[in-house]
């Protein structure tokens, strides 16, 4: 048995932190093909920038996931010059793929900064599911669909209970038939001016043509 699980690649965001973008790339469970996406997310309004998401993959299995990424990021460079976002990556605050055994799926306890030795007070995301009605490109499949609430649990090592996320009763169409989700990771950045940005990267798993689908979405957090 084998199911898409799309790897991810941050890229990063603008001086202000008001815009992140990030890549996921992988190769389609059903089809076999190569497919790149990379988004770019206005973290004010939690959206996409008009647009994106930046969508390429091949019709044919001749072609190589490097060219597909390599389109893709053609295409995305005229919007990654214009907001400067490769000068800002950011810093992997923590990570949690889907191959980790032990780490829990639903809670991230992490510091902004990388150092050693470490400095600053942690912060907690967790992300809890809940079902909502399945839409009908999904009934046949599946009764009810899982959305999720993101929440800071913890901020600058002081307990928190602060909804960061909530999804209503219609799950974008975009995240397929939804069965669960995963807190993947999370990425911080702190602007010389103005508040920090954490971006919760979290797997959406859908119904896939063997076993789960893993994709993901990254949710901006204000602290």
């Amino acid at each position: 048995m084998a199911a898409d699980f799309s790897s991810f690649q941050s890229l990063g965001f603008t001086k202000d932190g008001g815009i992140y973008a990030f890549e996921e790339f992988g190769i389609n469970d059903g089809s076999g093909l190569a497919y790149s996406t990379i988004f770019f997310i206005d973290t004010v309004k939690d959206s996409f920038l008009p647009g994106t998401p930046i969508r390429t993959g091949v019709e044919r299995d001749t072609e190589s996931i490097a060219t597909v990424r390599r389109e893709a990021m053609e295409k995305a460079t005229p919007l990654l010059s214009k907001h400067g976002i490769l000068d800002q990556p950011g810093e992997l605050a923590a990570f949690n793929p889907i191959t980790e055994i032990d780490a829990s799926k639903d809670e991230l306890r992490y510091l902004e900064h990388p150092a050693d030795p470490a400095f600053g007070k942690p912060y907690t995301l967790k992300i809890e599911e809940f079902t909502v009605a399945s839409p009908g490109r999904c009934r046949d499949f599946i009764d009810t669909l899982k959305a999720f609430r993101l929440t800071f649990g913890e901020k600058n090592g002081e307990p928190a209970d602060e909804i960061v996320h909530e999804d209503g009763t219609d799950i974008p169409e975009s995240r397929r038939c939804t069965v669960g989700y995963r807190l993947g990771g999370v990425v911080t950045y702190s602007p010389l001016a103005g508040a920090p940005v954490h971006m919760a990267l979290v797997n959406v798993l859908s119904l896939g043509f063997e076993g789960h689908n893993g994709r993901w979405i990254a949710v901006p957090a204000r602290p």
